[in-house]
């Protein structure tokens, strides 16, 4: 195990400066830090939701004030453009106000007992210690949807951030902090960075922690689930997205390039839900291609910290190196690329467009980085089976004017996705909605909707209040 003096050294992805250095955690301060999470749960539980809520939404407020110094962060730290990060903060803003209504909507259900003289209800109890495993490309937001959520259900938090960007979590640590030490719940959120052989590995198995939601790679997913299932824990997975976005011929041109540059170009490529494969009917093919080329021509690329860049720098050269041994095997496997396609300097890339054949296996691997596959359809039933035929299944969308398409697209034999949008691109989802995917994006939901429920435990409750002792299923058992 990782001594507590080492440490792990931040750079800019733009500048290759460095930030900053973090220590990590190493042995003492896992254990530590998982006591102290579960004592404090044990405390924390018996807070009323709306008073823990009320908790929730002054952290809210001091990230509120925080906003755009720790927008500049993210920014410097993962290399998003200002408005992206800035956007990030904005969206942790937003899950403490989703929170803080949820903290008075924690609702349970009402039965009818076949019983006389009996009432059935359920209801939902707080399941303890989450751990909370984020990535690099954001690093504070997906934090906010699982631990924010967590506190107001009464569970308590333990955060392994990604090493990429580790000064933006101890930041956002700071802030809760000073918020909950002002009311003595020091321990209800807790950070440990950590590698994820040592930390990330100690919080997988241990099972002191009931459930573990990790956003990151498939191959991540693929290590974490079997362990978390072999101590019969809980998993919440957000992994890998390969989306894609269907342009039918009725479609409005404007909107369609607007969406697939934000959704294709946004976070340099570096989302789950970049949009990654576009299927263009062939009638249309032509005027997209052209003008997404011109649209892309127009990309800034450069400083993150500058207003006018509409592209910044992956997030380290390694990102680069797989961007562009992706593009070696697009090109070996019959791909064109249209525009873009090269390395510029340090971390920074061109945002990339690749006319491409739908039986290219290459079309089936999700490569994190500014690639665009144009692939022409005819018929919408051709597309539709193109577009679920990989292993990933996180967002999608169509773009038509026509009533029947879009319905087909969201109907049972349409999208496979967890997400599918009409008019729409694939990235940018609501907080209010449900987030998540099926097939290799691992079946998890957080944020909006119901996801609450994945942080707490449904309880069948029966109360007798008669004076007899009737069964069910009208069984008799008599001495």
């Amino acid at each position: 195990m990782m001594e507590a003096h080492e440490e792990v050294i931040s750079f800019n992805p733009a500048t290759g400066k460095q930030l900053g250095r973090v220590p990590l955690a190493g042995e003492t301060e896992y254990e530590s830090t998982i006591v102290r999470a579960h004592a404090t749960f044990l405390r924390w539980r018996m807070l009323p939701a709306p008073q823990r809520g009320e908790i929730v939404r002054e952290i809210g407020d001091e990230l509120r004030r925080a906003k755009r110094d720790l927008g500049r962060l993210v920014t410097q730290e993962a290399g998003k453009i200002l408005a992206e990060g800035e956007g990030e903060v904005q969206e942790m803003i937003d899950i403490a106000g989703f929170a803080v209504g949820l903290s008075r909507q924690l609702y349970g259900l009402t039965m009818p007992s076949e019983r006389r003289g009996h009432r059935m209800y359920e209801q939902w109890q707080p399941l303890g210690v989450v751990g909370v495993i984020t990535a690099f490309n954001f690093p504070v937001a997906v934090w906010s949807w699982n631990a924010l959520i967590a506190m107001v259900c009464g569970d308590t938090v333990v955060w392994k951030p990604s090493l990429k960007t580790p000064l933006t979590a101890v930041k956002v640590q700071q802030i809760c902090d000073t918020v909950l030490a002002r009311h003595g719940w020091e321990g209800v959120l807790n950070l440990l960075a950590g590698s994820d052989g040592h930390i990330a590995s100690r919080l997988v198995r241990d099972v002191r922690v009931p459930l573990i939601s990790a956003t990151g790679s498939v191959r991540m997913g693929k290590q974490v689930a079997p362990v978390v299932a072999a101590r019969l824990g809980r998993t919440l997975l957000e992994l890998g997205g390969n989306n894609g976005v269907i342009v039918m011929d009725d479609a409005d041109p404007d909107l369609v390039v607007r969406a697939v540059l934000f959704g294709a170009v946004g976070t340099a490529g570096q989302r789950c839900t970049t949009i990654r494969r576009l299927f263009v009917q062939k009638g249309v093919a032509p005027q997209i291609a052209e003008r997404l080329i011109a649209a892309y021509r127009q990309v800034r690329v450069g400083d993150p910290l500058d207003p006018s860049t509409l592209m910044g720098p992956l997030i380290d050269r390694s990102a680069v190196d797989n961007m562009m041994r992706g593009l070696e095997i697009i090109r070996e496997q019959g791909g064109e690329v249209l525009y873009g396609g090269k390395h510029l300097e340090g971390c920074f890339v061109e945002p990339t467009i690749v006319r491409s054949r739908p039986d290219m296996p290459v079309l089936k691997e999700e490569i994190f980085a500014p690639i665009l596959h144009l692939i022409e359809f005819e018929t919408l039933e051709q597309a539709i089976a193109w577009h679920n035929d990989v292993p990933q299944g996180l967002s999608s969308a169509i773009f038509t004017n026509g009533l029947i398409a879009s319905e087909r697209f969201l109907s049972a034999r349409g999208s496979d996705c967890g997400i599918a949008n009409v008019n729409i691109g694939t990235s940018g989802a609501e907080i209010g909605g449900a987030f998540g995917g099926e097939k290799e994006t691992g079946g998890g939901r957080e944020s909006g909707s119901d996801s609450w429920k994945a942080y707490m435990r449904r309880q069948t409750v029966t109360v007798n209040w008669s004076n007899e002792l009737p069964l069910a299923q009208g069984i008799t058992f008599e001495l």
